[in-house]
């Protein structure tokens, strides 16, 4: 029985000197953390999709707290809680909101089945990744979508899917948040952030091959071929440039006046959520009137001459 009573003293005074230790330790070698970035997390969206550049909202709310010290956030963006959220933080951190444009995921690509020729039958992992290094996949052209569907598994907000009939990525921009996670899986790059723009509009060059406009023919019927007539219509506001064979459009200079896509040949230029073209209406020509002139002849006049007999 003392053997036993003995045991539990020990163990007891053991387990008394470790909390000690243990707590002393953590008093010793304690990480003071600002209490704001814990305010901060608290209102973020806790998405964690790594648009913002740091690894997670906790990394991004530490990232906002150092950036206070400054005195500015305008390097910074969480692209799922938008201004609402960014508003959030500046209150808690007591700056000002810097107003940033929102973002929407576009796919530079309209290669459907109908348009880009198959050449080969891809028979293995159904991953765009995978066929790229593998080589141009299954159609003629390497730089168009794969349509394996990476960008869709990585959206963790449902905003990207394959359309099954095109092969061909689509984005939803009701649920897309701009976190650029499709942007950075895509192996082609084909995926592009661009503001959302006044009323949800936008003109956007859907293509991303940079061959010769011979090659690209033959590859895709809707393909750029690097022409050069968007450019010389957009000469005013020089938004439209024109790089290794495919032209390419800048959202803060374009004016939205859509004269790019009339003089696209290939319709390789799209407007999206703009109103139908009014159809335009043939102004007939004026017709010519035709001015009659009267010839009036007139008799020439005779002279007589009276004889007088005596």
């Amino acid at each position: 029985m003392n053997v036993i009573v003995i045991a539990v003293i020990v163990l007891g005074v053991v387990g008394l000197v470790s909390a000690l230790v243990l707590f002393l330790a953590s008093k010793k070698f304690a990480v003071w953390e600002d209490p704001r970035i814990k305010q901060v997390s608290d209102v973020l969206p806790q998405a964690n999709c790594g648009g913002c550049g740091y690894p997670g909202c906790s990394g991004f709310a530490s990232a906002c707290v150092k950036a206070a010290e400054g005195g500015s956030l305008s390097d910074l963006n969480c692209a799922p809680g938008g201004q609402q959220v960014m508003e959030q933080i500046a209150g808690i951190l007591g700056l000002q909101a810097s107003a940033a444009a929102p973002k929407v995921a576009v796919v530079r690509c309209q290669g459907t089945c109908d348009v880009r020729p198959h050449g080969v039958e891809f028979d293995g992992a159904h991953s765009c990744k995978v066929q790229n290094m593998t080589g141009m996949g299954e159609t003629l052209c390497q730089y168009g979508c794969l349509g394996e569907g990476d960008c869709a598994s990585v959206c963790i907000f449902g905003a990207i899917t394959v359309n099954p009939a095109t092969r061909i990525a689509e984005v939803d921009e009701s649920k897309c948040t701009g976190c650029g996670a499709c942007a950075k899986t895509c192996p082609r790059g084909i995926i592009e952030l661009i503001p959302q723009g006044p009323k949800n509009r936008k003109v956007v060059v859907l293509c991303n091959n940079k061959d010769k406009g011979a090659l690209a023919t033959k590859e895709c019927k809707v393909s750029c071929i690097g022409c050069g007539k968007c450019v010389k219509v957009c000469e005013k506001f020089e938004a439209i440039t024109l790089g290794v064979n495919l032209a390419h459009i800048d959202p803060d200079k374009c004016k939205m006046c859509r004269k790019c896509e009339e003089a696209c040949p290939r319709g390789a230029i799209k407007a999206f959520n703009f109103p139908p073209r009014k159809p335009k209406t043939e102004v007939p020509a004026p017709k010519a009137e035709v001015v009659k002139e009267t010839v009036q002849s007139e008799a020439p006049a005779t002279n007589k001459v009276e004889t007088t007999k005596e």
